[in-house]
């Protein structure tokens, strides 16, 4: 069976395929990688275990394929974001919306988000999907600030280290959640962290 995974042609097979991948992933997204089962994602999707198995060998492909499709809408949703314009007097008030936006997204898939990042470091496939799409990510912030009258130099390396300080300020509130740190004053640490590195673009 195994060996026989077809490569659908026809629109109906084509739409059975993309339902197993959406109800698998959603499910991963749920109840965690190790948690769900061929048996169930099949279930979810209206089809028999057989026909998720015509299409994929195991629920590690329709993780990857998962990923490819709707993992950015849980990871990288900024890679979506186009267009934004602010007074550089403003910059303080999106940093805070780029922080409380990410912790927003963090929590809804919060099972996926800690499977799926531990993945990164064990599993290739995973990890090149995460690294391709964070340097997007970086390459589209830059992008932003550029279009904002923010100088070049250095810019990319900055991005990188901002995402880095808003990412795991996010991960410790929702994941670690120390009970003697203040998350107001880390918060605010962090961004005054980001706007040294912006401090020539700031004055």
């Amino acid at each position: 069976m195994i060996d026989n995974i077809r490569k659908p042609k026809q629109q109906r097979a084509i739409e059975k395929k993309e339902k197993i991948i959406e109800a698998g992933f959603n499910l991963i997204c749920k109840n965690g990688y190790y948690n769900t089962n061929t048996a169930e994602i099949a279930k979810e999707a209206g089809v028999s275990t057989g026909i998720v198995y015509q299409y994929f060998k195991d629920k590690y492909d329709i993780l990857i394929e998962g990923l490819e499709k709707y993992g950015d809408d849980i990871f990288f949703p900024m890679l979506k974001t186009k267009d934004v314009k602010f007074e550089k007097s403003d910059f303080d008030k999106l940093l805070r919306q780029m922080i409380k936006h990410y912790i927003s997204n963090h929590k809804v898939s919060n099972v996926a988000h800690e499977e799926i990042m531990s993945m990164v470091h064990s599993d290739k496939r995973v990890a090149r999907y995460y690294y391709k799409r964070e340097l997007e990510m970086t390459n589209t912030l830059k992008n932003i600030l550029v279009d904002n009258n923010f100088k070049d130099e250095d810019l990319y390396e900055k991005v990188h280290i901002m995402m880095g300080l808003i990412d795991n300020l996010c991960h410790e509130i929702i994941y670690h959640k120390h009970n003697d740190m203040n998350y107001d004053i880390m918060t605010n640490l962090v961004i005054e962290n980001i706007k040294v590195l912006f401090k020539n673009d700031l004055v």
